[in-house]
């Protein structure tokens, strides 16, 4: 069994010592700041499955995003039919907004993609990955010098990583029955107008 596998069955099935060992982490991480630079990623196998190399250019950052908070506030007066659905609906998952909350702080790499490491009953603990599009190391490698493009900037704001793809409904849907999902649910509505 290789090691990446090896690291993804412990993720999935952890032993005592494990679970003692995040519980520990989770709890040192909500004293941490929002928003922390890392040296080594905490899930090696997902980071190197979504694209992360250990070289130049490459910068890993951990973000707490807390949990819940998506409702609208108490209607106090009136009664009408309209108050009775107080659900705030958001289309972004949790995941997108820590990608674009770390995405606004560091202005100059692009998002590549971004992975679970923890949760609590307060807060999500996301692992983002980023690349700088100017960095000489970034553009000599040819997997992923493709983000230097300018057309890939800002691209976590469009719905274009992971994330964002799936809040988009694209991730899973392709073919039959997904015709109102492509290549937007606005160019659809506008399809339609005269």
């Amino acid at each position: 069994m290789s090691l990446y596998k090896q690291i993804r069955n412990l993720w999935k099935n952890p032993k005592s010592t494990i679970k003692d060992l995040q519980r520990e982490r989770l709890i040192q991480w909500r004293k941490d700041p929002v928003v922390v630079k890392l040296e080594h990623p905490t899930r090696l196998d997902r980071a190197r499955a979504l694209g992360y190399k250990a070289k130049q250019g490459f910068v890993l950052t951990r973000i707490r995003i807390g949990r819940g908070g998506r409702m609208r506030p108490l209607i106090r007066k009136g009664r009408r039919s309209k108050h009775r659905r107080r659900k705030k609906i958001v289309s972004k998952n949790y995941q997108q907004i820590a990608e674009e909350r770390v995405a606004k702080k560091y202005t100059n790499l692009q998002v590549l993609n971004s992975y679970l490491v923890g949760k609590d009953g307060v807060n999500y603990f996301y692992e983002v990955i980023l690349v700088d599009p100017f960095h000489k190391v970034i553009e000599s490698d040819k997997n992923i010098n493709w983000i230097c493009s300018n057309k890939h900037k800002g691209r976590v704001f469009r719905g274009k990583t992971s994330a964002g793809r799936k809040g988009r409904g694209l991730r899973g849907n392709k073919g039959k029955g997904a015709e109102k999902l492509r290549p937007s649910l606005r160019a659809h509505g506008r399809k339609g107008t005269c």
